[in-house]
């Protein structure tokens, strides 16, 4: 398994998206081409994948990096590794790159959300060191 830096949106990334978003997300529909290129073509966003052996690609995490006043904030986002692929230490090395990413770009913490019911995932990440923070979370739709 490898951890790449996806930098253009290709078909092969288009039918993993297909693949992936149905395991992250049953209300939302996987981007289409030109919404991953949109997203590549961001400065603030790092897309991530992790590929099995045989080249597919299994996972991926979305890092996006913002300066603010109080300085530059790196957000963890969309987190997913194929359920074939589960329970091999992919969600890990995704989440490791997307930190040391963040520390290169001068990030001081990375912050992420994680649904309680993800289990596996929220002992993933507090056994990476996440702490969980003291805060209200609030959604406005649109």
């Amino acid at each position: 398994m490898r951890i790449e830096r996806q930098t253009h949106a290709t078909e092969e990334l288009v039918e993993a998206f297909r693949r992936l978003m149905p395991q992250l997300s049953s209300s939302n529909p996987a981007p289409t081409h030109a919404e991953l290129a949109e997203i590549l073509a961001s400065p603030a966003v790092t897309l991530l994948v992790a590929r099995a052996d045989e080249g597919e690609i299994v996972g991926s995490l979305t890092l996006a990096m913002f300066r603010i006043p109080t300085g530059r904030r790196a957000w963890i986002e969309d987190v997913v590794v194929d359920d074939a692929h589960r329970g091999k230490g992919i969600g890990e090395a995704l989440t490791r790159e997307a930190l040391a990413v963040a520390k290169a770009a001068g990030a001081i913490t990375v912050e992420l959300t994680s649904r309680p019911a993800r289990e596996a995932a929220n002992r993933l990440y507090q056994r990476i060191g996440f702490e969980k923070r003291e805060t209200n979370v609030y959604r406005y739709k649109l």
